[in-house]
């Protein structure tokens, strides 16, 4: 059965997508634990990130890297931080999270809520950043 993720990126769910190319797709997480939190995810539904050829996972950070450096522009933070852990869905994500300090990447903490426009708008300022 397809993951959540397949199905986000088949467009059988809705998301707020900033970016895609034909091996990856970035989207925000709905259910974000700091402003501009974004995922990227390869297209080709593996479970595990380490069990990703060498040639998509290196491709998984590049593509990173570029969405990154955009969300950097789009929300005031010190760095982006990322974390991979994999447990929640299925499918290889990578979590691209703004950070200030260490405990900004904290994924105890509550989960912030923001209304449909204003993810629109948090997705529309980080594409703005995209080369």
């Amino acid at each position: 059965m397809a993951s959540i993720f397949t199905k986000i990126i088949n467009g059988e769910i809705p998301a707020y997508k900033i970016a895609e190319d034909e091996n990856f797709f970035a989207f925000l997480d709905v259910f974000p634990i700091t402003k501009g939190h974004t995922l990227v995810v390869p297209k080709k539904e593996i479970d595990y990130m380490f069990d990703l050829e060498d040639d998509l996972l290196g491709g998984l950070n590049i593509f990173s890297k570029k969405v990154a450096k955009a969300i950097e522009k789009a929300v005031t933070c010190k760095r982006i931080g990322t974390a991979v852990v994999g447990l929640e869905v299925p499918h290889a994500h990578l979590h691209l999270i703004p950070i200030n300090e260490i405990t900004d990447i904290s994924f105890e903490k509550p989960k912030l809520k923001f209304t449909e426009e204003e993810f629109k708008k948090i997705a529309e300022d980080i594409k703005s950043f995209l080369k």
